[in-house]
């Protein structure tokens, strides 16, 4: 009986010591936005010097201050409202592990002022087209200076009057 414990013991032993015990396991950090700078999908935090904010990939929020306090928002505050994040430089912070990027704001701030441009970035995506932008808005004819001209509204307010002009009543046919 002690010989076959024996022999278990030295298989189970044996087996042990031959396999190798692989642990893996996956932080999921969320997905970088389009306009996050390329090849740096593990990082967390963006610095954005020109607003002074931080952009957290793993929640989606920007990280600003209001006040003396710091806020997580999806947004960014109203001043910024029309600043464009694909051409606005991001300081990928690859250093930085915790949960308080600002921590060492003053630092960022500092090495990192507004209007910083490092090395050349690509963002991970291109901008979006409004799906309507080419899409014809509506037509209007206009009257002006004695002559009539289709204008074609498109909905980004652009107006193709290029290739809808109506033959013959071009300013140049008036000459």
């Amino acid at each position: 009986m002690k010989t076959i414990k024996l022999i278990a013991f030295g298989i189970a032993l044996f087996l042990a010591s031959a396999t190798q015990a692989q642990i893996s396991f996956s932080v999921h950090l969320g997905t970088p936005p389009q306009w996050g700078p390329e090849g740096y999908s593990e990082a967390r935090y963006y610095y954005l010097p020109d607003v002074e904010a931080y952009y957290d990939v793993q929640t989606s929020r920007f990280i600003y201050l209001v006040g003396r306090t710091w806020v997580h928002r999806t947004y960014l505050p109203a001043r910024y409202r029309n600043y464009d994040l694909y051409n606005g430089y991001k300081v990928v912070m690859t250093d930085y592990h915790g949960n308080t990027p600002y921590q060492y704001h003053k630092q960022y701030r500092v090495k990192y002022a507004r209007g910083y441009r490092g090395h050349e970035q690509r963002n991970i995506g291109h901008r979006p087209e409004n799906r309507n932008r080419q899409q014809i808005h509506r037509t209007q004819v206009r009257h002006s200076n004695n002559y009539t001209k289709r204008v074609i509204q498109r909905s980004d307010n652009r107006r193709g009057n290029d290739e809808h002009r109506d033959r013959g009543n071009n300013r140049k046919d008036h000459k």
